[in-house]
């Protein structure tokens, strides 16, 4: 498939006569305006014949499809792996600015009244913000060698408390019951946590009151996250 330009830059239905392009290159009437993919420009004054074009997009955390139909056939389709790796970078960047203010070194003192979080009230996290930009990105690159009319996101919602409670085997929740969740009447997470496993050491078994209990994470922060299934109360 060889995507098409008018003079104007505008993009035209792409085509799959590859003859006929090879052709206008050769014979000066149009040039390339990109290889992947391969994309050209017209040089001449055409006719704007096209057709309604409909983009999918499978959003996803680790794959994303893209595919871009008409009525008859795809005219593009592909699969992006948006970056992982923003989190490991992050949390290697908090380590060595931890690090280097224990040094008896000139620092940046921590400011925790200027976090971008406060400042603005549509912030999110920058491994999120990245990928959600990634499916911004692509849909514009897309949009630039088709005539796009129409873009149908996929989107997939889960009911966890639901899934949760129809593997243990217990009554669906219904209307209030999502409210009154596990974690319901705790002050925090981790009065739950302590709760959960009985005020009890789950390493040693220790359980006395002399002694201090700690709330720890099972994996790392950086993979395991921060839900109540990865947490553990250790001394």
């Amino acid at each position: 498939m060889v995507y098409v330009l008018d003079i104007d830059g505008q993009p035209l239905m792409p085509t799959t006569r590859h003859g006929k392009v090879r052709r206008l290159l050769n014979s000066h009437l149009a040039k390339v305006v990109k290889r992947c993919p391969f994309t050209i420009q017209l040089l001449y004054q055409s006719t704007k014949e096209t057709q309604p074009v409909s983009l999918g997009v499978d959003a996803g955390s680790k794959h994303i499809g893209m595919a871009a139909t008409t009525e008859k056939k795809v005219v593009y389709q592909e699969e992006l792996f948006p970056r992982n790796d923003v989190v490991k970078l992050l949390s290697a960047r908090r380590t060595l600015r931890r690090t280097r203010r224990n040094r008896k070194t000139r620092y940046r003192k921590p400011r925790f009244n200027n976090r971008v979080h406060s400042k603005h009230k549509g912030w999110l996290a920058p491994s999120v913000e990245v990928k959600i930009q990634e499916h911004i990105t692509t849909i514009k690159r897309i949009c630039q060698i088709l005539l796009i009319s129409e873009i149908q996101v996929e989107t997939a919602e889960f009911d966890l408390q639901r899934l949760k409670a129809m593997k243990e085997g217990k009554p669906l929740p219904v209307g209030t019951d999502y409210q009154l969740g596990e974690q319901y009447d705790f002050y925090n997470t981790r009065q739950y946590v302590l709760h959960r496993d009985g005020y009890t050491c789950q390493c040693c078994g220790t359980h006395d009151n002399n002694i201090k209990l700690h709330m720890h994470h099972i994996e790392s922060h950086q993979t395991g996250g921060d839900a109540p299934n990865n947490l553990i109360t250790l001394c």
